[in-house]
C-alpha cells in the first residue's frame, strides 16, 4: 500500500522569525470568506476613526488613514495575536500631539517630520525590547498606571475637543489647563448649530451601539451628520468642516535622525514605545482569554516594532493594537491576522475614492465621536476596584492621572511606572512579622521547646538583602531563649538573610536557646546546609535548628 509524502514542515527557528508562516497555509477557502468579510467591515470602521484620531495627533486628516495600512500590514504578519488590529489609537495620538506640540507646530512639515522620526524610534525602541526577548518588561507596568493613564488622556481628548464641539473654533487647544480659562472667556460665543451637531452624532451613536450593535454606527452617524449640516449650512459659514483630505497611496516619508531630535525626541519614544506595547499585549490577551490562543509576547514587541518601523517611511504615525477594531474584527468571527491584513488591503481603495467627500464631513461631528471615545476610555470598574483595593494601588493610579494631567504624557507614564516600582519594592522589602504561638509551630517543636520560654513567629516573604533589616529590626523584640520561625513562607535566602539568622542564633544561644525553622522549603534547607548551618541530618523534617 502506498502513502503519500509527508508534508515538508517549515523549521522552528524560520517560523519564529516569520511567523506567518505558521498560519498561512493553515488557510481555507471558508476561513478566507470570513476574514474577508471582518476585514471589510474594518476598514469601513477605520475611516472615520482614522481622520478623528490624526487631527488628535495634530496631523492632516489622511495620516490616520496612512497609519491603518502599512503598519497594520506589518502588525498583522509579524505579530503573535490572530484577531488583534493594530493601527491609529486615541492614546497614543494624543500623547504624540503632547510630546511634540513644545517643538512645532501640528499640521506643518516640521511637525510631520518629527513625528515619523518619534514613530520610527518608537519602533526600533518595541523591536529592540522583542529581539533582547524583555516581553516580561510589560509586567512592570501595573494595570493601575494604565487605568490612570487613559482617565487622563481621556479628559485631555474631551478638553481638546470641546472647543470644535461648540464651535469655538479661534481657540488654540493647548494642554488641559490653559484650555478652560479660553473656554470660560469665550461662552457667549458659542455656535448652536455646532453643539446641536455634536449632540445629534453622540445621540446617533449611542442609538446604534444600544438597539443595532452590529451596524456600523460611526459610520452613519457621520454620513447623518454630514447631510444634516448640508442642509442647515450649506455655505459652511456657522459649522467648520474637515480640512481637505488628499486621495492616494501613502506616500514615502523619511525620519530625520540627526542628533539634535535623537536628543529631543529618544524620552518621548521610549514612553510612547512602551504605552503601545502595553496597549497591544493587553488587548490581544483580553482576546485570547475567550479564543484559547497562546501568546508570545516577544513576538508582540517584534510585530509592534516592525509595525511602527514600516509606518515611519510611508507616513503612518505610532499605532498600536485598536480596542475597538479588534473587538469587531474578533466578533465578527475573524480567523487569523489575514483579517487585519484585508482591512488594510480593503482601505485602499475606499481611500481612494472616499477621500474627496471627507472635506465635507462636520468637524462638530467628529469631535462628538472622540467625546464618545474618550468617555469609554475611563475604566469606572477598574478605577473603583484600585481605590477600595489598597491603599498602594490608588496611590499608584492618582499619581498617573494627576501626572497624565498636568505633566507631558510620557513623564507621566514613567512617574506610573515609577510608583508601582517604589511601592512593589517597599512591600518585598518589608514582609510581614507575625507572633504567633507555639500552638500553630508542629508538634515535633513543640515537644522539644519549652512553651513558657518560647516565641513563635511567622514570616511572610524571602529573606533578601532588601528586606534583612526590617525583617532583623523585628526579630529583635522577642526576648525569649528559643525562638521559632514558621517558615513556609519563605521561598528564598540569599547571603544576607543567612548572615541574619547567623546574628539570630547566636542571640537566642546568648540566652540559653536555640533559633528553629519550621516548615522550611528544601531549596531554604539546601542552601543552609551549603554554609554549614543545619546539620544533613535534619533535610526533610518539618523541624530544623541552626548550628553555630
Amino acid at each position: 500500500m502506498m502513502t503519500s509524502p509527508p508534508r515538508a514542515r517549515q523549521p522552528v527557528g524560520l517560523r519564529r522569525w516569520l511567523p506567518f508562516l505558521h498560519w498561512l497555509p493553515q488557510q481555507t477557502p471558508r476561513s478566507l470568506r470570513i476574514d474577508a468579510i471582518a476585514g471589510l467591515t474594518g476598514a469601513v470602521l477605520v475611516l472615520p476613526q482614522g481622520v478623528a484620531y490624526a487631527l488628535l495627533a495634530g496631523l492632516p486628516p489622511e495620516y490616520g488613514l496612512y497609519a491603518a495600512i502599512v503598519p497594520v500590514i506589518l502588525a498583522a504578519l509579524f505579530g503573535s495575536s490572530r484577531q488583534m488590529v493594530s493601527g491609529p489609537v486615541a492614546a497614543l495620538s494624543i500623547a504624540l500631539f503632547s510630546t511634540l506640540q513644545p517643538f512645532a507646530d501640528a499640521g506643518t512639515s516640521e511637525f510631520i517630520t518629527l513625528a515619523m522620526t518619534l514613530t520610527f524610534l518608537a519602533g526600533a525602541f518595541q523591536l529592540l525590547l522583542g529581539l533582547a526577548r524583555l516581553g516580561a518588561l510589560v509586567e512592570l507596568v501595573s494595570h493601575s498606571v494604565i487605568t490612570g493613564f487613559t482617565a487622563g488622556a481621556a479628559l485631555i481628548i474631551a478638553a481638546s475637543q470641546l472647543p470644535h464641539a461648540l464651535g469655538l473654533t479661534h481657540i488654540e487647544s493647548g494642554n488641559f489647563l490653559a484650555i478652560w480659562p479660553q473656554l470660560i472667556a469665550h461662552f457667549e460665543a458659542i455656535q448652536p448649530m455646532a453643539l446641536f451637531v455634536t449632540g445629534f452624532t453622540v445621540i446617533t451613536c449611542l442609538a446604534f451601539q444600544r438597539w443595532l450593535p452590529r451596524w456600523p454606527g460611526m459610520i452613519v452617524a457621520i454620513v447623518a451628520a454630514t447631510l444634516l449640516v448640508a442642509w442647515l449650512d450649506p455655505s459652511g459659514d456657522a459649522v467648520q468642516r474637515v480640512t481637505t483630505v488628499q486621495a492616494g497611496l501613502p506616500p514615502l516619508s523619511t525620519p530625520d535622525l540627526s542628533l539634535d531630535n535623537l536628543r529631543l525626541l529618544t524620552p518621548g519614544a521610549i514612553a510612547l514605545g512602551l504605552l503601545g506595547l502595553v496597549q497591544a499585549v493587553a488587548i490581544s490577551r483580553a482576546i485570547a482569554a475567550s479564543t484559547g490562543q497562546r501568546l508570545d509576547n516577544n513576538q508582540e514587541f517584534i510585530g509592534q516594532g516592525l509595525s511602527n518601523l514600516g509606518g515611519a517611511f510611508f507616513s503612518g504615525y505610532v499605532s498600536s493594537g485598536s480596542l475597538t477594531r479588534s473587538g469587531l474584527n474578533a466578533s465578527a468571527g475573524a480567523c487569523s491576522p489575514l483579517a487585519a491584513l484585508f482591512s488594510a488591503l480593503f482601505l485602499i481603495p475606499i481611500l481612494l475614492v472616499a477621500a474627496p467627500l471627507l472635506q465635507h464631513v462636520p468637524m462638530p461631528a467628529i469631535s462628538g465621536q472622540l467625546l464618545l471615545v474618550a468617555f469609554k476610555l475611563v475604566d469606572r470598574k477598574s478605577i473603583r476596584e484600585a481605590l477600595t483595593l489598597s491603599r498602594s494601588e490608588a496611590t499608584v493610579l492618582l499619581i498617573t492621572f494627576f501626572s497624565t494631567l498636568l505633566l507631558a504624557l510620557e513623564f507621566a507614564i514613567y512617574l506610573g511606572v515609577l510608583a508601582s516600582l517604589i511601592l512593589y519594592l517597599r512591600r518585598t522589602t518589608r514582609p510581614p512579622v507575625v507572633e504567633s504561638d507555639l500552638s500553630q509551630a508542629p508538634l515535633t517543636i513543640q515537644q522539644v521547646v519549652e512553651a513558657p520560654y518560647c516565641d513563635v513567629v511567622r514570616i511572610d516573604g524571602s529573606l533578601f538583602f532588601g528586606a534583612c533589616d526590617s525583617i532583623g529590626r523585628r526579630l529583635e523584640r522577642f526576648e525569649q531563649p528559643d525562638l521559632v520561625i514558621l517558615a513556609a513562607g519563605i521561598n528564598f535566602i540569599d547571603l544576607s538573610g543567612i548572615h541574619l539568622l547567623q546574628r539570630q542564633a547566636r542571640r537566642c544561644h546568648a540566652r540559653g536557646g536555640k533559633l528553629h525553622l519550621a516548615w522550611t522549603k528544601p531549596s531554604v534547607v539546601a542552601r543552609l546546609q551549603r554554609v554549614g548551618l543545619v546539620d544533613g541530618a535534619q533535610q526533610g523534617g518539618p523541624l530544623v535548628a541552626i548550628t553555630l
